[in-house]
């Protein structure tokens, strides 16, 4: 089945996509991808702000 087909389907998960909610819990335990979209490990909401991949990094 091609899921192009499914014009409504294809709506819905875009707009899925977008929630904030959605977003952030995409971050979690995700390895690959740009840093700043890296958060290994999450216990507080407040990771989000302050222990990506990209703010741990040591700097060069």
């Amino acid at each position: 089945m091609q899921v192009q087909a499914y014009t409504h389907v294809l709506r819905w998960t875009n707009q899925i996509a977008q929630r904030p909610a959605v977003q952030r819990g995409r971050m979690v335990n995700r390895t690959m991808g740009a840093l700043s979209n890296q958060l290994h490990e999450r216990h507080d909401a407040g990771d989000f702000d302050t222990k990506t991949q990209d703010k741990l990094a040591a700097p060069f």
